[in-house]
Formats: C-alpha cells, structure tokens, sequence
C-alpha cells in the first residue's frame, strides 16, 4: 500500500488529480496521535470515534462489511437523482468513499472529506485505480475553516455520519460550515436516525425513558446520546435524532429542507403509508436541504 500523503499539512492532496487551490484557503493544524488524552480530543469526537477512526482494521474491511447493506443501494439512486448536473461534490465524512465514487463515476469532481487518515488512503486508491478526479482533505467536520466559502456545488453526510458528533453545538458548527461551503443554490443530502424507533428495539423502551430522565439533569449527556460496542470498539458514539430537532439544526446553519424521505425497517425504500404512526415505523431519514 502507496503511504498516504500527509494530507493535514498538504491539506487537500490530490486523490487521483491536482485539486484547483481555490478550494483550500488554509491548512488546519496536523492531526495529533491516536493515543490523545480524553481532554484533549477534538470538538465533536468522542473517545469511541476517536478510535474508530483510527483502527486500519475497520477501515481495511469497511466495504465488505457493508457489501450487503440494503440502505447504499437506495441513497446512491438519490444522490444521483439529487445532483444531476456535474459539479464539485464535497462528501463530509467520506469513509473509504462508497457514496462519492457513483456520483464521480457519473462526471461530478469529489472533495473526501474524512478525520480516518486510514479511511482517505483507499479512497485515494480508487482514485488512482480507476483515475478519478477525487481530493482527499484529513479533517473534522467541526472545524472545516480549512475549505474556501462557496467552493462547491453540493454536499452529502450519509450514513448517520452528523450522529457521530457528540454535542449539539458541535453538530450545529458542522452544518454551518457545509452551509458556508456550499455555492448559492447548492444543497445538502444528509441521512440520520429516528430517535423513537429505538422504542421498537428489546430494550428500547426503557432506554428511552432513562434517556428522557436523566439527559435534562445531565451535564454531558443529550436528549439521543447513545454509547454501545461496535465492531471491537467498546464504547461507540451516536446522536439519533428527533425530526424537530433535525429541522431546527438545518434551519440554525440556513438551509431549507426541500425533501425529507422517510426510511422503512429494512432501509430499502422510502416508508409505505407514511400518515400511519410515522414516528415510530421510521428508522431514519434522508434529508435534502438547499442553502437558503
């Protein structure tokens, strides 16, 4: 495997071709080792993310841990239908690029945008395998101060990726900068998950109502803070979102919502009968808000 580039300094080295400079205005500090104190972590990442994103091993099998997953079929025939007209398409927290290589493939240029070094290094080798005009920038979502204003025609956030930061303030900062990023007109397609479909879960119930209990009394802890194992790490971090809190996020940073697709069970099509308890029979939502 080619060594990655040192994509915090050089911020923006070319996945596959040069990247234009007027995306970057300037490089963010580098990133810091692995090994980070919990104090020290950056804004939105918490210990479990921290660690995610840095494990070779998650990154290395993510697409064929995901090969099978019913939700990308769906999404990638919506960003397709959603950004019709080729352009620059910013993927904000890319993994290794499953959601941005269709739409590049279908004549869009790609800016990766990722805190996984790991994950950047395969999105650049299928960059370079199939010479893809794809740009790999290593940074937070929190703090992309690094990307030009009005820079590129849309945005994507897919697979609950806005979850992955802890504290609203923090959510609320990134979707300001993929506001500030976006060209006059551009939009943003972002999927996330239903809080109260956790009701339907074994033991969904009663982490609801302790959830609904102790997070207003809570210092650190919100309204859809969730910790669990996943994939070997011991205590992985997600928001799930309730819808009004969802909108009132996207309408804090400017954006309109323009569409709202709610998901079924099996994350395969958009929810039959959706008048009929769609609080609790939506696992999730895709969203399409256009900068305002």
């Amino acid at each position: 495997m080619a060594p990655l580039r040192d994509l915090a300094v050089l911020l923006g080295a070319p996945c596959g071709r040069p990247q234009p400079p007027r995306l970057i205005s300037s490089p963010p500090a580098a990133m810091p080792r692995s090994d980070r104190p919990l104090w020290q972590l950056p804004a939105g990442v918490s210990r479990g993310l921290w660690d995610y994103v840095h494990s070779p091993h998650i990154a290395d099998t993510y697409d064929d841990y995901f090969a099978f997953n019913s939700l990308f079929d769906f999404d990638e025939s919506l960003l397709l239908e959603t950004f019709p007209t080729p352009g620059v398409i910013a993927d904000l927290g890319c993994g290794t690029g499953r959601a941005l290589v269709p739409l590049v493939e279908a004549g869009h240029r790609g800016l990766a945008v990722d805190l996984s070094a790991h994950m950047l290094q395969i999105v650049r080798e299928k960059a370079d395998s199939y010479d893809l005009p794809i740009d790999c920038v290593l940074a937070n979502m929190v703090e992309l101060d690094c990307l030009r204003t009005a820079s590129v025609d849309g945005a994507i956030c897919m697979f609950s990726t806005l979850g992955m930061i802890r504290g609203r303030a923090n959510r609320r900062q990134a979707l300001a900068h993929a506001r500030r990023i976006l060209k006059p007109g551009g939009r943003l397609v972002l999927h996330v998950h239903n809080y109260w479909y956790n009701l339907r879960d074994p033991d969904g119930p009663w982490w609801v109502l302790k959830n609904l209990c102790t997070a207003p009394w809570s210092g650190s802890v919100e309204v859809g803070d969730k910790w669990f194992p996943y994939r070997g790490l011991p205590s992985m971090f997600l928001h799930v979102f309730r819808w009004r809190e969802l909108a009132a996020d996207l309408a804090s940073a400017g954006f309109r919502v323009d569409r709202r697709v709610r998901l079924d069970a099996e994350r395969r099509h958009a929810l039959s009968a959706p008048w009929l308890l769609p609080a609790l029979r939506t696992n999730g939502w895709i969203v399409v808000a256009a900068a305002g």
